[in-house]
């Protein structure tokens, strides 16, 4: 049903895919009339195994090229929910309603907490003064009739109630210790101020620079590497005013590129004026975005090279930023939900040659994709020893 398929385009496709505009995939609306997709079945195919459809389906292997960007395989949706997320985009919405996908202001949300704060303050006062007023009025009436009761023990003194007050603020302290300590190195949208203003929209998306140019390792090592400033000056040389679209920091202030390049020839002690290197050059010092926990092993080749996972996976839509953020959690579960959800380029990969399994399940017929899980990619030991 379609508002099934709402809430499965929202959990599966919304990151990457709006209805009616373009994002880091193409934009869904009217997707059965374009290409092959008027053949549910390969649309399936190509929901659960992008890389391997695109062999087949040269209008696939299209996108791939035009987007940059392998889609992720979503082999746990079954036929019925891949149909329901069809349903719903294919339902135009309500009168009235915006169109998916485009650009609407966000409802203001209104924060009563301080103001339940304050009630909540009221209230309780009020309670103690009842209770104050109901011990006095006891109190007196046993005097009237003659009872000679104690004298109360005093709040601070009674053991019930310090040993409430002291179960409430354990339970209340180990309450936000917890989600302090779950939330400890989680750096979503992380995006401190580089010592060079350094934009990926410009290099990665407008200039298309391949990031293997500046990231020599992502490919081949553990480490995706930063490049040396020589790098940069490989182009830099030649490239000394800059004379693209405006540039814009988060705050809004604008950024003068070619005045961020002469930082660049500070660094490398280049003279533009001569063309030569006349002073010694110095590292730049670019501040660390993605850090993970030092038991956590985690090795960038195995990802890219091994399992074929884009870097946008991972880095979130890098050729559209201006300085870099931290798109993903890089939490624990997010990596074991993406192990499971993912599957790897199992296909005529070396690196997988020992799961004969797997290889002659796939020639069988039995299976058409394999997900990380499946080799061992949820195992404690595969991340931490």
């Amino acid at each position: 049903m379609a508002q099934d398929g709402k809430a499965l385009f929202q959990t599966n496709c919304a990151s990457c895919h709006a209805l009616n505009k373009k994002l880091t995939g193409p934009a869904l609306a009217g997707v059965e009339e374009r290409g092959p997709w008027a053949d549910r079945k390969k649309l399936y195919a190509w929901i659960r195994n992008p890389a391997g459809f695109a062999k087949t389906e040269p209008y696939a292997a299209n996108l791939i090229k035009e987007y940059g960007v392998l889609m992720t395989g979503f082999n746990a949706l079954t036929d019925a929910e891949i149909d329901a997320i069809v349903t719903y985009i294919n339902t135009p919405p309500p009168a009235g309603t915006p169109a998916p996908g485009a650009a609407t202001a966000p409802a203001a949300e209104e924060d009563n907490s301080f103001l339940y704060g304050i009630l909540s303050l009221v209230l309780g006062v009020i309670a103690l003064i009842l209770l104050q007023i109901n011990s006095n009025l006891k109190k007196l009436a046993d005097q009237k009739v003659g009872v000679e009761r104690a004298e109360p023990v005093p709040f601070w003194k009674n053991k019930a109630y310090v040993a409430t007050a002291i179960i409430i603020l354990f339970l209340v302290g180990g309450y936000f210790t917890i989600q302090g300590a779950i939330g400890l190195g989680r750096q979503t949208n992380y995006q401190p101020e580089q010592p060079i203003y350094y934009s990926h929209k410009v290099h990665a998306g407008i200039n298309q620079v391949n990031c293997l140019y500046c990231h020599g390792g992502a490919m081949e090592g553990k480490h995706a590497n930063i490049p040396s400033v020589n790098v940069c000056m490989n182009c830099h040389m030649a490239i000394n005013e800059y004379k693209g679209p405006e540039l814009v920091r988060e705050d809004g202030s604008k950024v003068d590129g070619t005045a961020e390049i002469q930082k660049l020839y500070q660094y490398a002690g280049w003279d533009p004026s001569v063309n030569k290197y006349t002073s010694p050059g110095k590292p730049i010092e670019w501040i660390k975005i993605h850090n993970l926990p030092d038991h956590v092993y985690f090795n960038h080749s195995q990802h890219t090279k091994a399992g074929g996972v884009q870097c946008q996976t991972c880095h979130g839509p890098i050729q559209e930023m201006g300085e870099v953020y931290q798109f993903s959690n890089l939490s624990m579960g997010w990596c074991i939900n993406c192990h499971r959800e993912t599957s790897v380029k199992f296909k005529e990969n070396g690196f997988y040659s020992m799961y004969e399994k797997f290889h002659n399940d796939i020639k069988a017929g039995k299976m058409d994709s394999v997900t990380v899980e499946k080799i061992g990619g949820t195992e404690c030991q595969k991340c931490h020893y």
